[in-house]
């Protein structure tokens, strides 16, 4: 009598060649949904428009931007998109945030914030430039008080045109530069105050 074989549990299964263009076209949808999720509730992208970063930020540089659970702080570079101040979202770098005392003397060039005297090596020139905005100035709680790097050539908090940022008007922190590419990398947060 011929010894009969056991059935093998691991026979090979016969994929259809739907069955692998389906698999690809899931894959795909899948990393689709998870690229938009992300572009929109981690990182947007901005263009920079204007002179008033530099030399942080030139214009046309292109950011990341991280709006998740973001909470601002002295010395991040923010996006602001206030469209009653410009129609377009604008770059500038946190001062002061709420319950904060912003000085500025317009004379020595000087800013203080909380009665300190900031080193700023990120800006362009000393702040000589004023506004409508009269200081002392006390950064009114949920907001904060924003200025360009370029001081002088920067329309920001010292103009009661945008005034304190409310905080709702804030789409997050720039994170890192993508382009021109010669230029990437991360955009770091400066160390505000004396």
């Amino acid at each position: 009598m011929e010894e009969q074989k056991p059935l093998s549990h691991n026979k090979e299964r016969i994929a259809s060649p739907d069955a692998g263009l389906f698999e690809w076209a899931e894959t795909i949808v899948v990393s689709l949904v998870f690229i938009l999720l992300f572009f929109t509730f981690i990182l947007h992208t901005n263009t920079v428009v204007g002179g008033s970063m530099n030399p942080t930020l030139t214009e046309g540089d292109r950011l990341f931007v991280n709006n998740l659970a973001y909470d601002p702080r002295p010395g991040d570079i923010v996006i602001v998109a206030k469209k009653t101040f410009r129609p377009k979202p604008i770059v500038k770098r946190v001062i002061a945030v709420g319950g904060q005392t912003v000085d500025i003397d317009f004379e020595t060039h000087e800013v203080f914030v909380d009665g300190v005297k900031l080193d700023e090596p990120y800006i362009n020139e000393p702040t000589a430039r004023s506004y409508d905005v009269e200081f002392p100035l006390t950064v009114p709680e949920g907001s904060v008080f924003v200025m360009g790097d370029n001081r002088n050539a920067s329309d920001d908090s010292r103009d009661s045109a945008l005034g304190c940022v409310d905080r709702r008007y804030i789409q997050g922190r720039v994170v890192l530069r993508y382009w021109p590419f010669r230029s990437f990398g991360i955009v770091r947060r400066e160390a505000i105050g004396g």
